[in-house]
């Protein structure tokens, strides 16, 4: 991965020279539009401070990473109503210190490429020359993200990776921490609660068979200190794991082999959706059959596992949002409910998780800006990023919390797959120990 990096507006090199607030009482950009407009007076014989006053507000650039095709588009599959819902709202601009802005979305796909999504990141940076840039879904977008924006000194908001991932992953330090990057989801030590909790619905021989890929969430999720496996170890969990497999693969005989060997009836990781659907026709068709299937990333999405057919009745998943979170966004007013049933009537498909943390990223993010003292320099856009405390659809953003530095956590529960009465296929909440305000819609079951 290249990291490229390029002096901008606002950043130590601007200070070095001499060019801030401090010295000129503007900024370097507002003082050059200034003297232009002087300028342009002076040629026409006309002095009229109002006519410099009545210039447009220059447009606040967001910038948008996201994984709209490849092995990660699932995530996306709300972008274009989120957007467009935003883009709506925000149609008159917002105001920020009494001028108002107009806002523009630049989004750029990763094509689920963490390489390609640090390319597109540049280009927003160097090219578009972005205010704020956003970013979603796994580390191998969030990541390259947060790293191009922390080299070349500009404000990045992130979500939907599990925390250890996103910071530990970067190489982050909880002594420090980063300057300009900041992400909130949920953590390792939620979601290992929340599987545990769902196991224990059931009565099975603890023993565990491990999914874990090559990539940031496969290490994290399998790491022997900040992983499952110390902490499975101390509830007496049994571990099979048969080491880390390239995602993507077609061929799962080995993990099946080992698992039916050591009698696993419970099976986890985290994988990609085609990942999921091999390794379930493979054990189908070797005759494996565990009593519980909970498996992140692959599992949360209603299009993949309608696709699974009878093999997704029963599968279990964290749950990091959903219609029956008692969330209400602090920009729009919207309910959880609201929100999922208008993506309903519009798009014609059932409400998927990515949804409420689309739509959260840039709630936060208009609420920065709102708070930035200065839109020019993005040492203010990212001090008020840094002070956020924001009622948001999936919960309170507060970044003065931790754990660590630049993070802030939101609420997980559990759920599964379940048929409804009407024959629909229904993510149903089983067990809400780790956020008692989400409340349950049923019971654990057996796919067995």
């Amino acid at each position: 991965m290249t990291l490229i990096r390029f002096p901008r507006a606002g950043s130590k090199d601007r200070t070095e020279k001499g060019l801030n607030n401090a010295s000129f009482g503007t900024t370097k950009r507002q003082f050059i539009k200034l003297v232009g407009a002087g300028a342009a007076v002076a040629a026409s014989g006309v002095l009229s401070v109002p006519a410099v006053r009545a210039a447009a507000a220059r447009p606040i650039k967001i910038g948008f990473v996201t994984p709209q095709t490849g092995p990660l588009a699932a995530f996306a599959e709300p972008d274009d109503h989120v957007l467009s819902e935003f883009r709506t709202f925000l149609k008159n601009g917002i105001d920020i210190n009494g001028t108002r802005h107009p806002v523009e979305f630049i989004v750029k796909d990763s094509q689920s490429n963490p390489n390609r999504a640090a390319e597109v990141a540049a280009q927003l940076i160097l090219g578009e020359k972005v205010d704020l840039i956003t970013a979603t879904a796994t580390p191998d977008t969030t990541n390259p993200v947060a790293d191009q924006a922390e080299l070349n000194e500009v404000p990045c908001l992130t979500n939907d990776t599990p925390w250890q991932p996103h910071f530990f992953g970067r190489g982050g330090n909880p002594e420090i921490g980063f300057e300009w990057t900041n992400h909130f989801f949920w953590g390792l030590e939620d979601i290992i609660a929340v599987y545990t909790n769902i196991w224990k619905g059931l009565g099975t021989n603890k023993v565990v068979g491990a999914l874990w890929p090559n990539d940031d969430d496969g290490r994290a999720w399998g790491d022997e200190k900040i992983g499952f496996p110390p902490v499975l170890i101390e509830k007496g969990y049994t571990w099979v794991d048969t080491g880390r497999f390239q995602g993507l693969t077609d061929d799962f005989s080995a993990q099946i082999r080992a698992f039916k060997d050591a009698n696993a009836e419970i099976v986890t990781g985290v994988v990609l959706p085609p990942d999921l659907t091999t390794f379930l026709t493979q054990a189908a068709q070797q005759n494996f059959r565990p009593k519980i299937v909970t498996v992140g990333k692959a599992s949360e999405f209603p299009a993949p596992i309608a696709a699974l057919g009878e093999l997704g009745i029963g599968l279990s998943v964290e749950i990091w949002w959903s219609p029956h979170h008692p969330f209400v966004s602090g920009l729009t007013g919207e309910t959880s409910a609201e929100l999922a049933s208008k993506y309903t009537k519009a798009t014609g498909r059932p409400w998927t998780m990515p949804l409420g943390f689309k739509h959260s990223l840039f709630e936060v993010a208009i609420d920065i800006f709102r708070r930035t003292q200065d839109i020019d320099d993005p040492a203010s856009i990212r001090d008020a990023m840094a002070a956020t405390d924001y009622p948001s659809i999936v919960g309170p953003i507060n970044f003065q919390k931790g754990p660590v530095p630049n993070i802030a956590k939101t609420p997980l529960v559990g759920g599964q797959w379940q048929v409804t009465e009407t024959g629909a296929l229904d993510l149903v909440i089983v067990t809400n120990e780790t956020a008692p305000e989400v409340p349950l819609g049923g019971k654990l079951k057996s796919i067995l």
